[in-house]
């Protein structure tokens, strides 16, 4: 009997560049490893080596294995994203509400010996964790599984998306490990330091290349609207972040840096790239997930394709110039401050306009929300959007902001963006994935779908407007003044006006955690194909892997 041989895939010139350069990689951090000037980067060399090692590993197994189709979208990448997805959205939730409590309750989890229970690196960690890991991660899952469908063709590159999704994760985790650990060049949104931040740029330059590659070859002749969010977000965040984190090592066996700005320069810069981390990561690329996911799943068009691009053009045109708003009574130049405020209330009308599209496009399915609760929460979505965009604006006026700034007014303006805006599109993104991808019939139950909207939106509430309260609060008891031009009261009565409301804060985010673990079980039972027995589905209940 003659011997048959398996035919083996072979890494081909995108897994041969991956592999030289983990080679290189494992050397380069080797010799750092031996070299290190302190612990920290000792520790995170090993990270490194560890991973690219991992990555060589894994490559060899795919070389040996027999080629499977290759002619149809790339799922499985996208897969990995969405577990991703949902992993980091837990642990940042539950690091926000621990870090809430601490802010109540000062010695809550928190332990002397131990400094990574400190406040000042949860925090941290606790941001990067929901804005990158979680927001990252969904907005690499989602542009990877859209810009294949609108433009009918496979992702491009071969092994470059698997390598923008490890890669990128592997930055979260030194990301995450440099925090606890007191690895930081302390500017907001970017605290990872030099090392942390090349590799990032490298997995960027990959993802844009990726991405752009896709397009390039498309089947369709039209770009889809969300493709150009898309695309604005990833090009637009490159050049953020090269400008923002331009800084110059101590030495390639430091984990230390220097910025190359400084003083007021340094401020301008942190908050161009802070504010427009938000317009641009948070913004549109989330309104990319809105004007695909939306009208997927009332299975209704856009309502305005014309105003979508109007929202698009002039959103990116605007936004850019907003930072200075966040510099108000600073040494920055006046007429800085008034560009900075003057845009920001410009900025109502791209953004109103892209609120009024997503809602529209309901126009003959309004029905829908009474019996789809994961469209209802991506609309809620939408309306938080319109809410936290008329609400920013008005901050950024200069009258406005003397009473805000520094204040918790701010921090639940943040959230009700994040977990109202940012928070439901990517749940209700997550939603629809899940059941697309391993091809079922329906989400495991869409009764804890209502049990998650309607925990997390009443947890949502309890934290801004506790915030708002607390925040308003705040500002008016920092500016009384006696009949003797004395400080009506000190700073501490201040922090002990505010108590109960961070009591209000961390309950609302216990709930929005809650929510986010009943998401998490819905999403496995989902996976492994199960459907909530007894419980009443709509007629027309979606069919995708019928339809994909």
């Amino acid at each position: 009997m003659a011997n048959t041989r398996v035919a083996q895939r072979g890494l081909g010139t995108d897994g041969m560049l991956i592999a030289l350069f983990l080679g290189i990689g494992v050397f380069y951090w080797l010799l750092v490893a031996a070299r290190a000037m302190d612990p920290l980067i000792s520790f995170h060399a090993y990270v490194f080596i560890i991973a690219f090692t991992a990555g060589l590993f894994g490559l060899v197994m795919y070389a040996t294995k027999e080629p499977g189709d290759e002619t149809g979208y790339q799922t499985a990448v996208v897969k990995a994203g969405t577990f991703a997805s949902m992993f980091w959205g837990v642990a940042g939730f539950l690091v926000g509400v621990i870090i809430a409590f601490q802010l109540a309750f000062p010695n809550f989890l928190y332990f002397d010996e131990l400094g990574w229970t400190n406040f000042g690196r949860l925090r941290p960690l606790h941001t990067s964790a929901v804005i990158f890991a979680f927001g990252g991660n969904v907005l690499i899952a989602t542009s990877f599984y859209v810009v294949q469908r609108t433009c009918r063709a496979r992702l491009a590159g071969g092994l470059a998306p698997w390598f923008v999704f490890w890669g990128y994760n592997l930055f979260i985790v030194v990301a995450a490990t440099g925090y606890l650990a007191g690895v930081t060049q302390s500017r907001e949104y970017a605290e990872p330091e030099w090392y942390a931040d090349l590799w990032l740029t490298l997995v960027w330059v990959v993802y844009l290349l990726t991405f752009l590659g896709t397009i390039w070859k498309r089947k369709e002749p039209h770009i889809y609207v969300a493709n150009w969010f898309y695309l604005s977000f990833i090009v637009t965040i490159a050049m953020l972040h090269i400008v923002n984190n331009l800084a110059w090592p101590v030495s390639i066996f430091s984990s230390k840096s220097y910025s190359l700005f400084a003083g007021v320069q340094d401020a301008l810069t942190q908050w161009w790239y802070g504010h427009n981390a938000v317009g641009f990561f948070l913004t549109t690329g989330f309104l990319a997930i809105m004007y695909y996911f939306i009208p997927k799943r009332a299975e209704r068009p856009v309502y305005s394709y014309r105003l979508s691009i109007v929202h698009f053009w002039s959103l990116i045109f605007i936004y850019i110039w907003a930072g200075p708003h966040h510099l108000h009574y600073t040494a920055l130049p006046e007429w800085a401050q008034t560009l900075g405020m003057t845009f920001s209330i410009m900025l109502w009308m791209p953004s109103w306009g892209g609120m009024i599209n997503g809602l529209m496009t309901l126009s003959g399915a309004w029905d829908k929300l009474r019996t789809d609760p994961v469209l209802r929460m991506m609309v809620v979505s939408v309306a938080f959007y319109g809410m936290s965009t008329f609400e920013g604006p008005v901050m950024s006026v200069r009258a406005v902001n003397s009473l805000s700034h520094y204040t918790d007014w701010t921090i639940g303006h943040v959230h009700s963006g994040a977990l109202g805006w940012v928070g439901y599109i990517s749940f209700g993104a997550l939603y629809c994935l899940v059941p697309w991808l391993w091809k079922r019939k329906d989400l495991y139950s869409r009764a804890l779908v209502e049990w998650h909207f309607w925990i997390s939106t009443i947890g949502i509430v309890l934290y801004i407007t506790s915030m708002w309260v607390s925040g308003i609060m705040q500002g008016l008891m920092w500016r009384a003044y006696n009949a003797f031009g004395f400080l009506e009261f000190s700073f501490v009565e201040t922090v002990e006006a505010m108590h109960p409301y961070y009591i209000i804060r961390g309950t609302g985010g216990t709930l929005f955690l809650i929510g986010a673990l009943i998401m998490a079980y819905n999403l496995w039972r989902t996976a492994r194909g199960d459907l909530r027995a007894g419980e009443k589905r709509p007629a027309m209940a979606m069919q995708p892997a019928l339809a994909e």
